[in-house]
């Protein structure tokens, strides 16, 4: 089925403003509160790992 020139345009739209939302969300990087928990999740594997 043949798209109209509104469909598209709406298409297009959606596509720049999920581009832009996806940039913005890798620009912000994690936050310190996640780094610490992977740090101390890491570190209590480790800890099993020495204990087997």
């Amino acid at each position: 089925m043949a798209q109209s020139g509104t469909d598209r345009k709406r298409e297009s739209v959606i596509d720049e403003n999920l581009r832009r939302v996806y940039d913005e969300a890798l620009e912000e990087g994690i936050p310190d509160r996640f780094t610490d928990l992977l740090k101390a999740l890491k570190e209590q594997d480790q800890a099993k790992d020495k204990e087997k």
